[in-house]
């Protein structure tokens, strides 16, 4: 043999030997402890032989319907794709299942459902998923591990803009074998994405047109969960039906859930309709968010008779912000000054007293009342770490712990919040001239609209308005129908509109479709105010690489103070307590889940109907 071929095959051999070393490697660095469960931080609090969710009641009897409203319209069955603003409630968890569900009684664990078990290394740059062997699409076709390639691929080009976002963070996926899927994340730097990848849909590969995914449609889905739609009256109504051949329907996880044989879910166009169809014993719940209605509307005879009950219970999760939205894309907002002057003219003690009986308390972040909010914190010395790149992100007083929103004298005409107002506007470039505002530099008027959906939101924003004409601002309140809202809302097509950011006790990758720069712009994203800062997205990085819980909840407190330093949002209210009210014919848990917001979910799904 000649001296190069000897040196050819050495080279082969060494490379092919290097190569099955480094395969061992990397097989033995991403392959961790196959566990029942993930906790965000630290370890899930059931055992992997728990028998139920400490929320559920697994004794609860199986059977009846269940009648519920919701105001609006719907014109699709398909939640995961840009249209999912007008798709039709109660179809997640109900029709549609992911690999892995939340228990509701902790800040943010997953246990398996479709997958059976989650391994992961230390620094979660690996996940691999393994099938519950018994997991079954409603036709009877089993689930594999193409139809989780399948779905991942498919969200990830054509799904919502927070999907798309933290899957295209994954470096590959493979299909190991028809139960198994790995996950290579090498790189991220995002310790939520396996969570974030275990509460994935799963959608069947043989039944999902994906051409026309990114379509509304109403075609009835082949799907895993314990429902399935009975009939549609497009619009107006939905009827689901349990699957009496339901997979999962003695798992540990769904017990004593989905408990009503039949669920039917109608639409209200009006809230006032809504509202009188409980009354009269059509829907068997509600949601109150009205005060006055909370205070003074449940005096009828089905209260007085007992047959229907209202109740009040305390919400476990931080509260988080609804507010007035400004559009940053529009050039009368982009600066920061004119946001908070506009902001100050909020008269949330005469709004609070006059329009909702005193009922609700002013929001002062965007985790208040957890240990998540920075208000009435100064900062930590950890927090002034993340912050030093970004010196003009934070105001000294919302650094300090010293900032809350403008409190005025409650009469409706403080003067001392529209001279601060005004004041500010004029280090803007804005000026008054016979009772308008207007911009110095163009001598135009200052004027713009606010978008509402119903009468309740128009009362208040009217009451805005008139506040903002004060300062020679004119802004005109428009009502659009949810559809409509809901389009406008995708596009970015609007100066003002109400918005509600809710928290969970542990925000994640969801703040990037609310506030980072990639999501400025991108269609039917939530960052409705068009927020593009370095500070933010660089924390919105660091609690999802926070290791610790401690470092996690430096991280979100300083994102509270860079958001609340930006004025983006009017903040506005929030009530201690959910309202609600339903038929005596149904029952529920003595206990509820410690971090559910809303309590029941869409559906009621800890709920039953009382034997007759």
């Amino acid at each position: 043999m000649r001296p190069r071929a000897i040196r050819f095959c050495l080279t082969a051999g060494l490379a092919a030997f290097l190569a099955a070393g480094l395969s061992a490697f990397a097989l033995a660095a991403e392959t961790g402890e196959a566990r029942h469960g993930i906790a965000m931080h630290g370890e899930p609090a059931l055992p992997p032989d728990f028998q139920s969710l400490p929320y559920a009641n697994p004794a609860a009897p199986k059977g009846g319907r269940l009648s519920i409203g919701f105001q609006g319209t719907f014109d699709s069955l398909n939640p995961f794709n840009l249209k999912a603003g007008s798709t039709a409630q109660g179809l997640n968890t109900n029709i549609f299942q992911t690999l892995m569900v939340r228990s509701l009684d902790e800040p943010f664990t997953l246990y398996g459902l479709i997958a059976q078990s989650i391994e992961t290394d230390e620094a979660r740059e690996h996940v691999i998923f393994r099938l519950d062997p018994r997991a079954r699409f409603s036709d009877g076709s089993p689930i594999k591990a193409e139809d989780v390639v399948f779905t991942f691929d498919l969200l990830k080009t054509k799904g919502r803009p927070q999907q798309r976002a933290a899957y295209g963070l994954v470096k590959q996926v493979e299909a190991r074998d028809p139960s198994t899927i790995a996950f290579d994340l090498t790189g991220a730097d995002d310790r939520e994405l396996p969570l974030t990848l275990a509460l994935m849909p799963v959608l069947s590969k043989k039944h999902t047109d994906a051409e026309r995914f990114a379509e509304t449609s109403l075609d009835l889905p082949i799907a895993s969960g314990p429902y399935r739609i009975d009939s549609i009256k497009p619009g107006e109504l939905l009827i689901l039906k349990r699957n009496p051949d339901y997979w999962a329907k003695d798992l540990p996880i769904h017990r004593g859930l989905f408990n009503f044989d039949e669920i039917r879910i109608e639409y209200f166009r009006d809230g006032a309709a809504l509202y009188e169809a409980f009354k009269a014993g059509l829907v068997d719940y509600r949601d109150e968010t009205n005060p006055t209605r909370w205070l003074n509307g449940y005096d009828f005879p089905a209260i007085k008779t007992g047959k229907l009950a209202k109740a009040a219970l305390p919400i476990g999760v931080p509260k988080g912000m609804t507010g007035f939205a400004f559009n940053t894309r529009r050039g009368l907002f982009k600066d920061v000054r004119t946001r908070e002057a506009f902001g100050l003219m909020l008269d949330f003690e005469w709004v609070n007293a006059k329009l909702y009986g005193g009922l609700y308390s002013r929001t002062k972040s965007f985790f208040d009342e957890s240990e998540l909010s920075s208000h009435a914190r100064p900062a930590s010395t950890r927090e002034r770490a993340l912050l030093a790149p970004f010196p003009h992100a934070v105001r000294d007083d919302i650094l300090e712990g010293k900032w809350s929103p403008a409190k005025t004298d409650g009469s409706g005409r403080d003067r001392t919040t529209a001279r601060r107002a005004l004041d500010l506007l004029k280090d803007a470039g804005f000026v008054l001239s016979e009772g308008m505002l207007v911009e110095r530099a163009s001598g135009r008027a200052v004027e713009f609209e606010i978008m509402v959906t119903d009468r309740a939101q128009e009362r208040l924003a009217m009451n805005y308005a008139d506040s903002l004409k004060r300062i020679g601002v004119a802004a005109r309140v428009r009502v659009v129908d949810e559809v409509q809202y809901q389009r406008r809302r995708q596009k970015f097509d609007f100066d003002v509109m109400l918005g509600t950011w809710a928290a969970s006790a542990s925000p994640g990758s969801e703040q990037r479709g609310r506030w980072a720069s990639a999501s400025a712009n991108q269609e039917a994203s939530f960052n409705l105010t068009g927020a593009a800062s370095p500070a933010i997205d660089a924390l919105i990085a660091a609690l999802l690489a926070a290791k610790s819980h401690d470092d996690f909840v430096d991280a979100v407190r300083a994102l509270d103070r860079v958001l609340l330093s930006g004025f983006y949002i009017v903040p506005l209210y929030h009530a201690q307590d959910q309202w609600f009210a339903y038929t005596k014919a149904l029952a529920r848990p003595e206990r509820t889940a410690r971090f559910a917001a809303p309590l029941f979910g869409a559906t009621l799904d800890t709920w039953w109907r009382k034997a007759p």
